[in-house]
């Protein structure tokens, strides 16, 4: 796998998914849809994996257990969910679900560079005013102009670094340890921490009702359904429940009385429960959250680059003061002077 995950690799990512997600659910079995995208897969980078996901098959492994094998080449998360839709016999919508959160993923991560690239261009323009061209003007061209670009340089350093290590951290590659602790830190972000938690409430009901709708054990779906969400800290909080369900309480008491679900996903699951249709509750609940995460998540996306575009425009600002005080004090004590 890529140590940094581009749109482009996000795109085709999702065309793998979304391809299987067609072949699938148009009747052809698991092998034969393989074979034909590793004949013609989205990215030849995909062949390899494809041939041994191949092979793993056809020697009697489960397609959970071929990723397993093949390690790095699918992160945690599409497999855990891959996983559910193998218990559920419904890989079909788990292979949907994957190819919409990648297509969703290379947008906004498109819009973000797109939105991005006025301030970052902002900042360049004022390191090279402000660190070169002013300097070297007001030295009367005695300055070396190697040593202010080094300057430059060194005092953009930080931003590039900051810049590689937070897309580094925001990849999808990482083990639950690291995941668990971006999941803490993200959760303090204003419309970033709720976008994210929604959207793992989203895919752990559409999860738990696929497993659920196939007769897997509650238990077993439950816990399948939290490795599927994507949250390290919902599927701590649901592993902790095993005990208390197998000693006779109902899923719907220990959701009520967990902090990680909302009031609203409670209510639901119990009513569900209470009246026999917990599908039809479990489907609502996957389209709220899922509207409601991508929409807190779109407005993140918009306003971060507003937001980083003003912060700069500020530093501008004040360096033009700055400036502008020196060299009126410069002027009045020259004036003082005579």
């Amino acid at each position: 796998m890529a140590l940094i995950l581009t749109p482009g690799q996000f795109t085709q990512r999702a065309e793998l998914y979304h391809q299987l997600a067609q072949l699938t659910s148009a009747g052809i079995g698991l092998i034969q849809a393989l074979e034909q995208l590793q004949r013609n897969p989205p990215s030849r980078s995909f062949r390899e994996p494809l041939r041994l996901q191949l092979e793993k098959i056809k020697q009697g492994s489960t397609f959970t257990d071929s990723l397993l094998a093949t390690s790095g080449w699918l992160p945690e998360f599409d497999i855990a969910l891959i996983e559910a839709g193998e218990h559920s016999g419904r890989i079909d919508e788990c292979f949907r679900l994957l190819a919409d959160y990648y297509h969703e993923r290379a947008r906004l991560t498109k819009q973000a560079i797109s939105q991005l690239v006025y301030p970052v261009g902002l900042i360049h323009f004022a390191a090279l005013v402000f660190l070169i061209i002013i300097p070297f003007a007001g030295s009367q061209f005695n300055a070396s102009l190697a040593m202010l670009l080094l300057k430059a340089a060194l005092t953009l350093a930080p931003v590039y670094l900051g810049a590689a290590l937070l897309i580094y951290a925001l990849q999808s590659r990482h083990g639950e340890r690291w995941r668990a602790f971006m999941e803490t830190l993200f959760r303090f972000v204003p419309l970033l921490g709720r976008a994210r938690h929604y959207l793992a409430l989203a895919r752990l009901a559409l999860a738990l009702e696929s497993l659920i709708n196939a007769g897997v054990n509650i238990i077993q779906a439950w816990e399948l359904a939290a490795r599927a969400c994507g949250s390290p800290a919902l599927r701590r909080a649901i592993v902790a429940w095993r005990p208390q369900v197998e000693a006779g309480t109902t899923p719907a008491a220990v959701v009520g009385n967990c902090r990680q679900f909302p009031e609203m996903f409670a209510n639901y699951y119990g009513s569900g429960e209470i009246s026999g249709k917990l599908d039809e509750a479990l489907g609502r609940l996957h389209r709220y959250y899922h509207e409601e995460g991508t929409r807190k998540l779109q407005a993140f996306a918009d306003w971060t680059p507003r937001i980083i575009y003003g912060l700069i425009a500020c530093l501008i600002g004040f360096k033009i003061i700055h400036f502008y005080t020196g060299y009126f004090n410069q002027i009045a004590t020259i004036t003082n002077g005579f």
